[in-house]
């Protein structure tokens, strides 16, 4: 009797082995909070954070924000020695493309987002917001409201390929209309401050400006900031992008006649790629309507929309930190 009773016991340990559900971990490695649009992905991160681990028990989210690309490259390689399932990356820059190599050379399921690494082939996915169109529709509308004439001033991002592809579009959008004349680009690194100091100095050089893009909602706020103290009169139109709230909240209520209109380039985009990543790395179907097709998309680009008061009750999110 004894000697059943123990067999048992064995077998019902060995069954308990078996069944355990693995819990999937995945590693998120992104830029801390610097400025508001980054500051909103972190809470995106952490929202997804909290809605998979309670939606799935088989989930684990390891979040690791980094305020530099080396404390960055220390945040994944610390990740890879945990033994993540899988890494969600949103590089500070394309420095970080050796370390997330090593991590999908040793079978980490790897998803990239936004800012991208300098290497093909070296991780599952790639997500991304569409940048082309994100200032193509942008800049076509401010085309539209500076009557496809005058002095237009660019404040760009931090240099990286998203960047590019930005100030590009923009400029391909400017040759179609020959009255445009852009004065200047100088890069105000997605930064308040500098984007301010920026603007000063342009309002020293030109004498005539009538609308600024700079393709972000934070350095917008600071070249406006620059404007304002300045008490010049002659800007017209300020154009930024990303949904920062308080942004939209003003389009929505009409307050500000300087700032009209945004372009999506959603911070949620941090949650989507860990989504992704839960996802692909369990072997999920994406969605159970989408026949035969079994493996997930390579490249993802979310899109871009044209925010104005007639839809901007639709990006406002009031619970999110800015």
């Amino acid at each position: 009797m004894k000697k059943l009773v123990l067999v048992l016991l064995i077998l019902t340990v060995l069954a308990g082995s078996v069944f355990a559900q693995k819990v999937y971990t995945v590693g998120v490695s992104m830029p801390s909070a610097t400025h508001g649009w980054m500051g909103n992905a972190n809470w995106w991160a952490q929202r997804a954070e909290k809605d998979w681990e309670a939606r799935d028990k088989a989930v684990k989210i390891e979040l690791k924000f980094s305020g530099t690309v080396n404390q960055q490259v220390s945040d994944i390689e610390d990740l890879l020695v945990k033994k993540v399932d899988a890494l969600v990356v949103f590089p500070h820059d394309t420095s970080v493309t050796s370390i997330v190599e090593k991590a999908f050379n040793s079978g980490v399921y790897v998803v990239v987002l936004d800012r991208g690494v300098s290497k093909e082939g070296i991780y599952d996915i790639y997500i991304t917001n569409d940048d082309e169109a994100y200032t193509r529709k942008g800049m076509e509308w401010l085309a539209k409201q500076m009557g496809y004439k005058g002095n237009l001033l660019l404040i760009t991002g931090a240099p990286c390929p998203i960047d590019t592809v930005r100030t590009d579009t923009i400029k391909e959008v400017v040759k179609k209309y020959p009255n445009i004349k852009i004065l200047d680009v100088q890069p105000g690194d997605w930064n308040k401050q500098k984007s301010l100091s920026v603007m000063e100095n342009y309002l020293q050089k030109y004498k005539q400006i009538d609308a600024v893009y700079t393709a972000d909602d934070d350095m917008m706020l600071g070249a406006m900031q620059a404007y304002k103290e300045s008490g010049r009169r002659d800007i017209k139109h300020f154009l930024g992008g990303g949904t920062l709230k308080s942004v939209i909240k003003d389009i929505m209520d009409d307050k500000n006649p300087l700032v009209k209109a945004d372009v999506t380039y959603s911070p949620s985009v941090i949650a989507t790629s860990i989504s992704y990543a839960v996802i692909g790395v369990k072997g999920d179907k994406l969605n159970p309507y989408v026949y035969q097709v079994r493996a997930l998309p390579r490249r993802i680009i979310l899109p871009s929309e044209l925010v104005t008061k007639a839809n901007a009750k639709d990006f406002y999110v009031p619970e999110a930190p800015f």
